[in-house]
């Protein structure tokens, strides 16, 4: 499972968890203007906007998982099991499968508006990478610094939800998500006034009793109540150190620790990376679950007219700064 979520100081970042209990060979990768993107079903971009995000990169392509192209557009796909759907081609729409989305909306598009538009005229269709590879069941948000939102394509066809909380997690689908958080309209950052009685001389006896309710587990719907919560009370200085330090605080409220999920008889979901990406100035943090130190890398120092991909092997060892060596 998965949680993204966008946020703005001075510049606009945006980022995601990435939880699962394996991983593939992740790399921070860099597809440069030229590099030639090759589609299943529709004609080939030789020439798009630059991109840097996580990816898989298998023969030579990037199955990006999330992203920000040179425009400041950002997008990463979340698991969404059970209610993605994937139709059949359509000759009369483009027809995508869906490890092509990402690249193909990043590659063209400048804004949320511009992508909605495109997104409009796409058929996503069950097309495989290959048959070792299966179509990930999938849902995404989009995000500028003006605007978020969720897209879904499920039996009923394609949803486009305006996503003003800037946060995804998995199911249930975004609506339902978004109605959930009626649920917990009495939390508050603020300590809380005794409602309950008037005849009851009830007080607060710790720090923090107005966030009473709020939930911890692990579950997808109380990820993205907490995430939200967590996000839109959050607040930090506007400089570059400070809001990447706040934003991988934010992320940090849903990690997962080795243990605290178990999955069949010997796995365990963890957070395998934490990203957070400033869209603005191109510069893609990360942490692993083994390495907490953020390391980053600059696409803008990158050769962005190039014709070939560059890959960042993520780190997977802890770095600790001894002190009194």
């Amino acid at each position: 499972m998965c949680t993204a979520v966008t946020y703005k100081t001075k510049d606009f970042y945006f980022g995601r968890t990435l939880d699962y209990d394996f991983s593939y060979v992740e790399e921070i990768t860099v597809t440069p203007r030229n590099f030639v993107l090759h589609f299943r079903e529709t004609k080939k971009m030789t020439e798009h906007f630059a991109m840097i995000g996580m990816a898989y990169v298998k023969d030579n392509y990037p199955l990006y998982y999330d992203a920000v192209n040179e425009r400041g557009l950002c997008m990463a796909g979340l698991n969404f099991v059970g209610n993605a759907y994937y139709a059949k081609l359509q000759r009369n729409k483009i027809n995508f499968a869906q490890f092509e989305l990402i690249p193909y909306i990043l590659g063209k598009c400048s804004s949320v508006n511009q992508a909605v538009s495109e997104l409009k005229n796409i058929n996503l269709a069950d097309i495989r990478y290959s048959d070792d590879l299966p179509s990930a069941e999938l849902h995404w948000i989009i995000a500028d610094r003006e605007k978020a939102v969720t897209v879904e394509y499920v039996k009923d066809g394609l949803k486009i939800y305006d996503n003003k909380a800037g946060v995804l997690t998995n199911n249930p689908t975004f609506d339902k998500q978004i109605f959930n958080l009626n649920n917990y309209i009495g939390l508050s950052s603020k300590d809380p006034k005794n409602s309950f009685s008037k005849k009851l001389g009830l007080k607060t006896y710790t720090r923090g009793m107005g966030g009473l309710g709020l939930p911890g587990d692990y579950t997808s719907q109380s990820r993205f109540v907490k995430a939200t919560f967590i996000k839109l009370n959050s607040i930090s200085g506007s400089s570059e150190d400070e809001s990447v330090n706040q934003f991988f605080h934010i992320l940090g409220s849903v990690a997962h620790p080795r243990g605290a999920c178990i999955v069949g008889k010997d796995g365990y979901e963890i957070t395998v990376y934490t990203s957070c990406c400033n869209a603005d100035k191109g510069i893609y943090y990360y942490t692993t679950y083994e390495n907490h130190r953020i390391a980053a890398v600059e696409m803008r120092k990158h050769n962005l007219n190039g014709d070939k991909l560059s890959k960042y092997p993520i780190g997977r060892k802890e770095d600790i700064l001894y002190q009194n060596k």
